[in-house]
């Protein structure tokens, strides 16, 4: 009986240190995110400057986890749009670049084409940004659909000044 006494005060007492620690933990700042409402915000304003150019495309935002937060297609955009988009957000989101510029890279170091077989849903065709809010990589925003990745990379661009995210 005493054994068990004592072994029970001790957790006891264990517990009572360690409980300042749980609530110091707790009022620790989370990871940066990207909310919702700026995900859908971006897409929104990305597809608005494609379509006002003429252009049918489709928006996809991810968090950095890569999982999709927001997809548009616009009325009338081809089958293969969506599937570009998503893919170009993710490459965003997971290299943490402008998917035109890791094309170039890749282009100019052969070496490193195995990046292009890295992950099934990387697409490294120009269109897609990393999204950077106060510094930190929260997600990717793509576009797919347009006549030139320019013209993507474009639209993605206005996505990012809508939400105010770093440039």
């Amino acid at each position: 009986m005493r054994k068990e006494t004592t072994m029970i005060r001790k957790l006891v007492l264990a517990a009572s240190l360690l409980a300042p620690l749980a609530a110091t933990a707790q009022e620790l700042p989370t990871a940066p995110y990207l909310p919702l409402d700026l995900a859908v915000k971006a897409a929104d304003a990305a597809l608005n400057a494609c379509v006002a150019e003429g252009h049918n495309v489709s928006v996809a935002i991810v968090a950095r986890d890569g999982a999709t937060k927001a997809l548009l297609k616009a009325d009338g955009s081809g089958p293969h749009t969506a599937g570009s988009a998503e893919g170009k957000a993710f490459t965003s989101a997971a290299m943490g670049r402008d998917t035109a510029g890791l094309a170039e890279f890749i282009a100019t170091n052969p070496a490193n084409d195995g990046l292009r077989d890295m992950d099934a849903r990387m697409v490294i065709q120009a269109g897609g940004l990393p999204i950077r809010l106060g510094g930190a990589l929260v997600g990717g925003i793509g576009v797919g659909g347009a006549p030139s990745g320019d013209i993507d990379a474009n639209c993605a661009a206005a996505g990012l000044t809508a939400i105010g995210a770093d440039t």
